[in-house]
């Protein structure tokens, strides 16, 4: 059953622009503007005004909007009725999670999935918590990994339970004064000059590093901001900035590796679902798996 066409309308509605919303489905503008169209050719109405604001919904595209939502939980639900039925885990499970979770913690998860229950599809998406809970509202994924906290944790009511408590620790270039054995922790006053390696503005982890810092007296000095992981890690290496990663992040090429001696940069990864959706078998499943793991 094909919907799309309904999630792409939604999508829409909240970003207010078609650029964004195709960028944010992964499909290209015109393959959107298309969905859009026979959806108005379909119903007889406009459903968007093109503002200087933005693409506004119409009268008519603010009640097809509230009937499109339920439309969708309805038909999630009945899917997951009719697994239950069936007694099988089968179908497809589409995960959102930050870097950390989707590169260094579900990899060995997913596969233990997939060995249990060989009929499952995936789809995974890697993007920042809070366009996982975005994802979420909109039906473009089933479950998300979320940092906990942050400035839109609560915006939109999600359903989030604790997984696990990680920690992010400073890497270091292989010619930095805190890069010696004998050195077992940090304190922000060592990194007054020090050029850094981040996360971009506005992640979760970037919010807590920079909030740290600032209670630490110090103003982190970025000279790169990346999204990779690994593309930190390989700066640092090349003595570009140091930088920070979750523990779990950590391999043996890596230097430094400490954590705060000030206040440890802990956070609580969550698990996180829409609480107005019907869980399904396939979730229910992955869900059990991580619940097997990392507590």
């Amino acid at each position: 059953m094909e919907l799309t066409p309904l999630r792409s309308f939604l999508v829409i509605a909240r970003l207010k622009n078609m650029t964004r919303a195709a960028a944010e489905l992964h499909l290209t503008q015109p393959a959107v503007s298309s969905q859009l169209a026979r959806l108005e050719n379909e119903l007889g109405e406009k459903l968007f005004q093109r503002t200087p604001r933005g693409m506004v919904l119409t009268e008519a595209g603010e009640v097809f909007r509230r009937h499109a939502e339920g439309a969708i939980r309805e038909i999630e639900a009945g899917y997951a009725a009719v697994a239950d039925v069936s007694g099988s885990v089968r179908g497809r499970l589409r995960i959102g999670g930050g870097a950390t979770a989707t590169t260094y913690l579900l990899p060995p998860l997913l596969r233990e999935l997939l060995s249990d229950h060989p009929d499952i599809g995936l789809f995974v998406k890697e993007q920042g918590s809070a366009g996982v809970r975005r994802a979420l509202v909109d039906g473009l994924i089933d479950v998300g990994i979320v940092t906990a906290g942050g400035r839109e944790a609560h915006r939109w009511h999600l359903e989030e339970r604790e997984w696990l408590t990680d920690e992010l620790v400073l890497i270091l270039p292989p010619d930095h004064p805190l890069n010696d054995p004998r050195v077992t922790d940090f304190g922000w006053a060592d990194l007054e000059d020090t050029p850094m390696v981040l996360f971009e503005s506005g992640t979760a982890i970037r919010e807590m590093l920079d909030t740290a810092a600032a209670k630490g007296g110090v103003r982190l000095q970025a000279v790169m901001e990346l999204r990779s992981i690994e593309s930190i890690k390989r700066m640092v290496r090349e003595g570009i900035g140091a930088g920070f990663v979750s523990r779990y992040a950590l391999s043996q090429g890596d230097h430094g590796g400490l954590p705060c001696g000030d206040t440890p940069l802990r956070r609580q990864l969550n698990v996180v679902v829409a609480p107005d959706r019907a869980v399904s078998s396939v979730t229910k499943a992955f869900m059990e798996v991580l619940r097997r793991h990392f507590r």
